[in-house]
């Protein structure tokens, strides 16, 4: 319960520090994709149920927000929760190469979707200018972000369960 709770808290705080402050940090009018990055974080570390949930709650909060269309954000992160929480059982503890490939893979394809769906069914046929003036140089700024904050929130996480686990064992000594 407690890593849910601070799920949603790293959370918030990743959805107004996206739709805030690195807006400030833009490298050529392009800013990361810290959603994403926590999004598929959440479901590496939760599961595919608990980061398909997260994914949609914070998609739709960002419809309400910032999106033309309600449920356009919603479908894509919890699909990105879903999908990346499926690999939650063959996430090594302190392996980074697994999780960055799918962090990179995910922004890759939520990149190109959002491409078709909101440039190319109006018209907007240009995609190597998309290509490469938006969907690599925001797959490089989200993939140095996510080298940070994904072990950082591995480490909270790992603390958690030893902190779990040091307390449930305590108890469990004292009772017998």
């Amino acid at each position: 319960m407690k890593k849910e709770i601070l799920s949603v808290f790293l959370l918030i705080v990743s959805f107004l520090l996206q739709s805030t402050l690195l807006s400030r940090f833009t490298l050529g009018g392009i800013v990361p994709n810290l959603m994403i990055v926590m999004i598929a974080t959440l479901g590496f570390l939760l599961g595919n149920r608990t980061g398909m949930w997260l994914g949609f709650v914070f998609g739709l909060l960002t419809d309400v927000f910032f999106g033309n269309i309600i449920g356009f954000y919603a479908c894509l992160y919890m699909f990105v929760g879903y999908l990346n929480g499926a690999f939650e059982k063959i996430l090594f503890s302190h392996d980074i190469k697994l999780p960055l490939l799918l962090i990179v893979c995910t922004d890759f394809v939520y990149s190109n979707v959002c491409y078709i769906l909101l440039f190319l069914l109006k018209g907007k046929f240009d995609y190597l200018y998309y290509l490469r003036g938006v969907i690599l140089p925001e797959l490089i700024y989200t993939t140095v972000l996510a080298c940070i904050i994904y072990p950082f929130i591995h480490f909270i996480f790992e603390k958690i369960d030893a902190f779990d686990l040091k307390h449930n064992g305590e108890t469990y000594i004292e009772e017998q």
